[in-house]
């Protein structure tokens, strides 16, 4: 890569780019397994796995996988929070040359439809509470196989729990020959028309992303020498790479939690000290106003890297300030596996940015209106960016693709401006994407949804500041004349048909929307009115 102005930030031993991907995903926890066979891999809930532990579990999920009949190619869907079985099920499926499909635990019917149709899935691994849902859906979608994990070790009417599952092949492997251009994960993203697009990462996408992100922190991640608290769901892209695939790349520990829970988290920091904590901003927001975090020993926290929202500059200090960690606030999207951008450890950290690229990632900012002209430092234009860990494109979406990859470019569609040093700031989001909680919501999806009620004749919906979740999502409603209801009936629909994040917090009932002279609501006009 020619030499770019962030580059002069670099240390003088730093490479800047990373070699090309060779090997497989599958590949790299073997690596690590065979160098660090009793070095702690998983910690949950006080019970320790292994690598060598993990690797067996991974060789017999395969195998049971193999006997099942699944093929290289074929998708397999975990629909799990972070546990010991995730990890198992995501190396196995790999294992087997088959692409991990990510399912949101917090999905609802509509939503599950959707992607399990979409991706063709046939296998599923599910938490036994959910279990109930994708029995009722089944018939809807060509899903043959139900593997349900229970936490409890309940015993359920199913094909397989987990346990169950290990057992059925005979522990033997057939070898598959994975390429690195081959789909590794499909990655559903929400899009602005309302359905959900499965991004393509290949396992050279994600892999290089995990180099790119070693490299990036080499000072500040030692291998064999760290534990990473866990608790971002693997089964979002920051997750998955940042503290799963990073971690055993490094072989370091992770501390797995099933979810954020602010209790469970200090005494978990407590108890077992990690030295990382990777985290979206409402996480530190919690932390930070603890009124006796300091008893439960946050300071053995030494770096957070905090990513899927931005991040505020005085939380920045008052987290940084009270546990004497260091907080390095990056950029990424599922379309570049995810991470692209990050404020280095070893360079100035300019808060209010989102740093500068990682090795092998090059990006500009173009104009608006063609995308083709580069703007001068300072102005504000699109964001776009080329590298290894760019997506191979969306799953069966061939139009949606062209848009997004143009002459080996991704557009993010996120309007920022870099400085002369090559450092970023997002100035708005992804077209009218809402952050709430580190979770993306799209509108459109929302306001689909609304749109069902039989009382509603408008909807748009916002994103609105909030102190704790970043952004919260509100609905600005019409209603059809003569017709009355109610805040708390229009969430309460909206809570039987999404997921819970991106239920409207705030309905406010307009007699009218702004709109333009054909008709178009101006989305901005509320959103600016409001803020």
């Amino acid at each position: 890569m020619t030499t770019k102005s962030w580059h002069v930030h670099y240390p003088e031993s730093f490479d800047t780019d990373i070699p090309a991907i060779d090997f497989s995903i599958p590949h790299m926890l073997q690596q690590t397994a065979s160098g660090y066979p009793e070095h702690p891999c998983i910690s949950f809930y006080q019970k320790r796995m292994t690598y060598r532990e993990l690797q067996d579990a991974v060789t017999m999920f395969s195998s049971s996988l193999q006997h099942i009949g699944t093929k290289k190619g074929d998708r397999v869907a975990i629909m799990l929070p972070n546990c010991p079985q995730y990890v198992i099920s995501y190396y196995g499926i790999l294992t087997t040359g088959g692409i991990v499909t990510q399912v949101n635990p917090m999905s609802v019917e509509r939503e599950l439809i959707h992607l399990l149709k979409d991706s063709g899935v046939e296998t599923i691994i599910v938490l036994d509470r959910f279990y109930p849902m994708i029995q009722s859906i089944q018939k809807e979608t060509k899903v043959k196989t139900i593997i349900v994990v229970s936490f409890l070790g309940e015993d359920h009417e199913t094909d397989y729990t987990f346990d169950e599952f290990l057992k059925l092949g005979d522990g033997g492997v057939t070898s598959i020959k994975i390429e690195p251009e081959d789909v590794a994960v499909l990655q559903y993203t929400g899009g602005t028309t309302g359905v959900s697009k499965g991004v393509m990462l290949t396992h050279s996408n994600i892999l290089s992303n995990v180099m790119q992100s070693q490299r990036f922190f080499k000072e500040s991640i030692q291998t064999g020498e760290e534990r990473s608290l866990s608790v971002i769901p693997f089964f979002h892209v920051f997750g998955m790479n940042s503290c799963m695939n990073l971690s055993i790349y490094t072989a370091n520990e992770m501390i797995l939690l099933p979810r954020f829970e602010l209790s469970e988290v200090l005494s978990t920091i407590k108890r077992e000290k990690p030295t990382l904590f990777p985290g979206v901003p409402t996480m530190y927001v919690a932390i930070t106003n603890h009124p006796s975090a300091e008893e439960y020993g946050i300071h053995s926290i030494k770096l957070c890297n905090s990513g899927s929202a931005p991040m505020p500059v005085e939380l920045l200090n008052q987290f940084e300030k009270k546990t004497g960690a260091k907080i390095l606030e990056g950029y990424g999207l599922s379309e570049a596996s995810p991470t692209t951008h990050c404020n280095p450890a070893f360079a100035e950290r300019k808060p209010g940015t989102v740093g500068i690229g990682l090795p092998s990632t090059d990006y500009k900012v173009v104009d608006i209106a063609t995308g083709m002209k580069e703007v001068p430092p300072g102005d504000i234009g699109e964001l776009i960016i080329k590298g290894p860990q760019v997506m191979k494109g969306y799953w069966n979406l061939p139009e949606e693709t062209a848009n997004a990859l143009r002459d080996g470019w991704l557009y993010t569609g996120d309007i920022a401006r870099m400085d002369d040093e090559g450092y970023v700031s997002i100035v708005d989001r992804k077209k009218d994407m809402i952050i709430a909680s580190g979770y993306n919501v799209y509108p459109r999806e929302v306001e689909e949804v609304i749109y069902e009620h039989p009382s509603v004749q408008e909807a748009v919906v916002i994103g609105v500041p909030d102190s704790y979740r970043g952004e919260t999502v509100k609905a600005v409603i019409v209603l059809k004349a003569g017709e009355k209801v109610s805040e708390q009936e229009l969430m309460g629909f909206c809570q039987e048909n999404m997921s819970s994040f991106k239920v409207p917090r705030i309905i406010e009932f307009r007699d009218e929307l702004p709109k333009t002279s054909v008709g178009k609501i101006l989305r901005r006009a509320l959103r600016e009115n409001v803020i």
